[in-house]
């Protein structure tokens, strides 16, 4: 993931470089991506299920897990923002799979903008879009 930030004196200081020792990134995602195409039943019930019902379902559960990390963010809650994000990323990844987009794709998408922006965030929008203020709500 320190790949999706342009490496200089202070993004290095604000996002350092995850050790060996990291349990999960993108290299989990690659591993939970590759293993949708072997889902069973038998072992696993629930990612199978929610194969089977397909994009619709899958984009509503994705949706879902958004509104509970919303819900606990603004409860102060950061365990509960924790595991519902990693429902969030497990369900975003079943939706690429869906959609046959593989992670290498978004990756790509995001190191573009990271050379453009310094960051990996969301491009602006076009002339005569409302600015900033307006995303916030104010």
């Amino acid at each position: 993931m320190a790949a999706l930030v342009r490496r200089d004196t202070r993004t290095a200081a604000l996002f350092p470089r995850a050790d060996a020792e990291t349990p999960a990134d993108a290299t989990e995602i690659a591993r939970l991506y590759d293993a949708l195409d072997c889902i069973s039943e038998q072992d696993n019930p629930r990612t199978a299920r929610l194969l089977a019902c397909g994009g619709i379902k899958i984009a509503q559960k994705l949706i879902e897990e958004a509104s509970e990390i919303a819900l606990e963010a603004v409860q102060h809650h950061s365990r509960g923002v924790v595991r519902e994000s990693a429902d969030l990323v497990y369900h975003l990844v079943v939706l690429w799979h869906e959609c046959g987009i593989s992670p290498d794709e978004v990756w790509a998408e995001m190191r573009r903008r990271a050379s453009k922006l310094g960051i990996a965030e969301k491009l602006p929008k076009s002339p005569g879009r409302h600015g900033s203020a307006a995303e916030c709500g104010k």
